[in-house]
């Protein structure tokens, strides 16, 4: 590999699926062929290419020309490791990712298949040989990554043994590193009042620890080795900057949370600050739903996790925090209310009211199309809770069959104010769901009141004809339909609809703001004539509500407070609220 003549003498073979290779600066630890260079111990890299005279690898480890090293690795379609003594004689940087640079490396004794057996190294520090290599990269956590990521990881861990009854970790001490149980096993425990509470035992392969790394908080529990252990560990300081590179280790983090959550039996992990974690309820593309219990106060809660990835995103996460603000804002029987946010564990949780039911699209996927009075009962729901939120100056901007939730009593509660926004708002990138958004959403205008009520119109026509206006082949037609075209006749699909039902749909659709109804209360005024002709009981009237207030004064001050309670129910008309006033006689 000296010059490119040389080079095109051995034919080259390319390994796609870049296995590992291992390999230590100045040779072996014991200095098989030299001196180590200094500041570097064991380096992996991914074997891109070989020949008869040597290979080309992708190292983030810089390397220099001239470098002796010796080699570890597994000879491709063979279970034989090859060592070898090689020289680096070309280094130039990757163009598609600058971090990595392309190392061509000439084997120093050609030719020779160099011995079968693993290198016999000191089983310490970074030092790794073939058998801890493969043992690492058949882990859950190697196996979430990228190849690329692997190498970085590998090159972090550090080894680690402890003999049995000796201490790994103790409950309430500082914490910045977890483990990858290479042999033996350990017991984690909680201590409660002077008394040790076996929690799980631990096994080869798992991780021990990863709570604080996550959070940097203290021990949760004692971890101690039942047997001799052989461990690999990884400090927060290590961790950080690859996490912040590599989106596969962020999504194992979110993948170690819900396993953590979703087990069996207590943990004190599945604790969320003041909530406990019970069982996983949905998923989605961005969150997981976890239903939970208030700790002191038994209350039923539902509690949703934000994919780490999507934590880690400024922008996204700025926006979660918005929805959870304009959430807590609205108090209205058909929205589902925002109790709480937590940030723990490097993501967000949003505490939320938890509500017995599932999503309308569950409804619509199991019952195609609904009764009309059913559909027009949950039309009304929707129509009340939105009404309230635009009075609060809130539009939703993603209204559809997901976001309602339908409770077993048919009553629904709209959920999911995520994309919500003060009318009038523009947003140059598209915000909504692709197949229920509004025109101007598609061309980046701005949001109003009729933005919603055009995604519940289209929501509105696939409960009542079960199927969709639009086109679902692709995204890009469904987008051109609703920006070219009006949707078809809902009668030609229903015969028998009503007369108020097919202008509603038809006259909430409009692909001109202008010609779609100015409010929701517009809706209603036109859809509860027609639910009370049907028989449906109208649930669209806010419920009113008493408050009990008693006063105990002196007589000498009741022109006073007289005076007080005459301006308190002025003050109270401003809302809609009436004071009703009565006197006692003496109760001393």
């Amino acid at each position: 590999m000296n010059s490119g003549p040389e080079r095109r003498r051995h034919p080259r073979t390319s390994h796609p699926d870049t296995p590992i290779v291992i390999i230590h600066p100045g040779g072996a630890p014991g200095g098989r062929t030299g001196r180590r260079r200094k500041g570097l111990d064991t380096v992996f890299a991914n074997l891109i290419d070989s020949s008869e005279g040597g290979v080309l690898l992708g190292s983030f480890i810089p390397l220099e020309v001239g470098t002796p090293f010796e080699m570890v690795f597994l000879v491709p379609g063979q279970k034989a490791w090859r060592r070898v003594s090689c020289r680096v004689v070309s280094v130039r940087s990757k163009e598609e990712n600058p971090g990595q640079s392309l190392v061509g490396v000439r084997f120093e004794t050609p030719g020779k298949t160099g011995k079968k057996k693993p290198v016999r190294q000191k089983r310490s520090g970074r030092g790794m040989d073939p058998k801890d290599l493969e043992f690492l990269l058949g882990t859950p956590l190697f196996d979430s990554i990228s190849q690329e990521t692997r190498c970085q990881l590998l090159g972090r861990l550090s080894r680690k043994r402890i003999r049995a009854g000796k201490r790994l970790m103790a409950q309430g001490e500082e914490g910045d590193s977890l483990f990858i149980i290479h042999r033996g096993t350990c017991l984690v425990s909680i201590e409660k009042e002077g008394l040790p509470h076996p929690v799980t035992r631990l096994q080869p392969g798992e991780i021990v620890g990863e709570m604080a790394i996550l959070t940097g908080e203290p021990r949760f529990a004692h971890v101690d080795a039942e047997t001799d252990m052989e461990l690999w560990g990884l400090t927060r300081k290590d961790f950080d900057p690859l996490c912040e590179r590599h989106t596969e280790l962020r999504n194992f983090l979110t993948g170690l949370i819900t396993r953590r959550f979703s087990s069996e039996g207590f943990t004190p992990d599945r604790t969320v600050g003041k909530y406990v974690i019970q069982e996983m309820i949905g998923k989605g593309g961005w969150s997981f739903v976890y239903r939970g219990l208030h700790g002191s106060l038994s209350m039923p809660v539902a509690v949703k996790m934000l994919k780490h990835d999507m934590a880690m995103n400024a922008d996204f996460l700025k926006r979660i925090r918005e929805e959870a603000r304009i959430i807590a804002r609205l108090n209205h029987d058909n929205i589902v209310k925002v109790y709480d946010i937590e940030e723990l564990f490097r993501t967000v949780f949003v505490v939320m009211e938890y509500v017995d039911g599932v999503p309308l699209s569950h409804v619509l996927k199991k019952m195609v199309r609904l009764p009309l009075p059913t559909a027009l009962g949950m039309l009304l729901d929707a129509c009340a809770g939105l009404s309230y939120a635009h009075r609060q100056g809130i539009v939703h901007q993603d209204i559809k069959p997901a976001n309602l939730f339908v409770q077993p009593n048919n009553r629904v509660k709209i959920m999911d104010f995520g994309l919500a926004c003060t009318p009038g708002t523009a947003h140059p990138a598209l915000r909504g769901t692709f197949f229920y958004m509004s025109p101007e959403q598609i061309r980046g205008e701005p949001a109003d009141e009729r933005t919603d009520i055009y995604s519940l119109g289209l929501t509105a026509f696939e409960m009542i004809t079960g199927q969709r206006p639009f086109s679902q082949r692709s995204v890009m037609e469904a987008l051109s339909a609703q920006l070219d075209q009006d949707i078809p006749d809902p009668q030609s699909l229903v015969p028998d609809l009503p007369i108020e039902m097919r202008g509603f749909l038809l006259r909430s659709t409009r692909r001109k703001k202008s010609e779609r109804y100015r409010s929701v209360a517009e809706i209603l005024s036109e859809l509860e004539p027609l639910a009370e002709g049907m028989g449906v009981q109208l649930r669209t009237q806010e419920q009113r509500k008493m408050m009990s207030l008693f006063l105990f004064y002196s007589e000498e001050h009741q022109l006073t407070l007289k005076r007080l309670v005459e301006e308190f129910g002025n003050e109270l008309k401003g809302i809609g609220a009436v004071l009703r006033a009565a006197e006692f006689k003496d109760l001393s």
